[in-house]
């Protein structure tokens, strides 16, 4: 399988998974234009995706969906609540319903030799969740958008192969930054993002021998760099309650104005 980040960051997602025969784009938080550029970068064009995955009805995360589903009719996979909250947003347009195909937290299902499971998350949105997506070789993770994390979604997460996990926002450059106190009450709440740190802490509760690669995303632009990021998770990891240390696994900022590179398990 593989898995490549379009863009990541708090002003817009886009990310592709898939293998030899079938590849689904999750989220369409930007332009078709870029999307469309993104996925050039690959040697795809969004024709080639078999479905949308999208996670929850943010402008970060449908602000292209509009454009795509109408350009291209390829059908969209997500939960009631944000399929209801997508067709009744003003920001995307109309979409035909006969599009959208419903989906349920913890139930799997298939678009072609690819097994999606929803993961129902915190997080302040209608139906929101995140995606585990497998074949008979691979298991790979897309894992932002949380505010917390509990037992049952640590113990989804063992044994994948590679995941994009959030690291939103460094806590310190949150609570001197300019956001008002309601907005950073929000981010740090339990339906929120996880921040630099708590990114780092899931990732030790996760880790195998087996794990392949990790590729930090959906990074604030007010609030983190991708170098703080970076060096934080590793630190998190080196320090934690686990047998293993920051440098023992390749590690990757997704940005948010360029592609990532391609990861392939």
């Amino acid at each position: 399988m593989e898995l490549f980040s379009i863009v990541s960051g708090s002003s817009g997602n886009c990310i592709c998974v898939g293998n030899d025969r079938n590849h689904v784009m999750i989220d369409a938080g930007i332009s078709g234009k870029r999307i469309e550029e993104g996925m050039n970068a690959f040697d795809y064009t969004t024709a080639d995706m078999d479905g949308i995955l999208v996670t929850h009805e943010h402008s970060d995360h449908i602000a292209g969906l509009g454009v795509v589903a109408r350009k291209y009719g390829i059908p969209i996979y997500t939960t009631r609540g944000t399929a209801d909250a997508i067709i009744n947003s003003s920001g995307v347009g109309k979409i035909d319903p006969g599009l959208f195909h419903i989906i349920e937290g913890g139930t799997p299902f298939e678009i072609g030799e690819l097994t999606i499971c929803p993961m129902n998350i915190s997080h302040d949105a209608a139906e929101p969740v995140a995606f585990l997506v497998s074949d008979e070789k691979s298991k790979v993770g897309v894992v932002t958008d949380l505010g917390m994390y509990d037992d049952n979604m640590i113990s989804s997460l063992r044994g994948l192969d590679a995941i994009l996990l959030e690291a939103n926002h460094d806590i310190n450059m949150l609570q001197v930054g300019s956001y008002p106190y309601s907005l950073k009450q929000r981010i740090i709440g339990d339906r929120g993002h996880l921040s630099n740190e708590r990114c780092g802490q899931l990732l030790c509760e996760i880790l195998h021998d087996d794990m392949k690669h990790i590729l930090l995303g959906h990074l604030s632009h007010e609030n983190n760099y991708p170098e703080l990021a970076f060096e934080t998770v590793r630190l998190e990891v080196t320090m934690g309650d686990n047998p293993y240390r920051g440098n023992d696994f390749p590690i990757e900022v997704a940005r948010r104005d360029q592609v990532s590179s391609r990861i392939t398990v």
